[in-house]
């Protein structure tokens, strides 16, 4: 444990009490948010198949919003009037940013990368998105800094989550996978493998799979319904990720619409 976690640790003992006078706190909190800035420390990663969560740091995250004012920034003819703000200087840090995209001081942007993150989609505090992953139109990646332990989303390496998909409260897609349109994924939805009728887990697509929406039939008191689930209709080979048309045609035999 470094002396910063340490230090952490005591100040959230203390976050109650905490003010924007507490100017020892805030050095340490700034500090961190510097080193998530520049990648240095993340919220969570994956780590032999498990997400490890660095409960530390989310704390540096919460005791920020205790530590600093609000403060009026403007953008163009936009004002905000906010606690954190918003990252720059994405030339000298080899990212392209289309118009309209946005990303706030302490979210690590790696060299490369391109915040095309489409129309409407949204990434949430503490989501892990990983390398060469696309997030189509409309998609929300829940975000999470309390309670303490929750374990935020995490889109891994060469994932592609098609339009309008819903990814929240710790749920994960696996490396390689494709969503369809329109999924919900949460620790409570099953996904199923449609090969064998099995549930393989709530709330994980396992890697290299291709998922869709779907429901099953479920019986109450009050009748028969139909509950969400996610369905793996295919498991792909590496190579099959990296081609798009037949990705795309996988979905459409299914009637899923990308």
């Amino acid at each position: 444990m470094s002396d910063l976690e340490t230090r952490i640790g005591r100040w959230y003992e203390e976050i109650g009490s905490m003010t924007p006078a507490n100017l020892e706190a805030r050095r340490d909190v700034e500090l961190v948010v510097a080193k998530l800035d520049d990648g240095q420390v993340r919220v969570a990663e994956v780590r032999d198949g498990e997400v490890v969560v660095h409960e530390w740091v989310r704390q540096a995250i919460l005791l920020l919003f205790r530590l600093r004012g609000l403060e009026r920034v403007e953008v163009g003819p936009f004002e905000y009037l906010d606690k954190l703000e918003l990252k720059h200087d994405y030339e000298r840090r080899g990212v392209r940013v289309v118009p309209g995209a946005s990303a706030r001081r302490g979210s690590y942007l790696a060299p490369g990368v391109v915040t095309m993150v489409d129309t409407w989609a949204t990434v949430g505090s503490c989501a892990q998105i990983g390398a060469n992953v696309h997030l189509a139109g409309g998609v929300g990646i829940g975000g999470v800094l309390e309670p303490a332990n929750a374990v935020p989303v995490v889109i891994e390496d060469d994932a592609m989550v098609f339009s309008r998909c819903m990814v929240v409260e710790g749920a994960r897609v696996g490396r390689g996978s494709v969503l369809g349109a329109g999924s919900l994924l949460n620790p409570s939805i099953p996904v199923i493998d449609a090969a064998t009728g099995e549930e393989v887990s709530r709330g994980y697509v396992p890697d290299y799979c291709v998922a869709i929406a779907a429901s099953r039939r479920r019986e109450f008191p009050g009748g028969e319904f139909f509950l969400p689930c996610v369905l793996i209709i295919r498991r792909l080979e590496e190579g099959e990720r990296h081609d798009k048309a037949r990705l795309n045609a996988i979905l459409r035999d299914h009637g899923v619409a990308t």
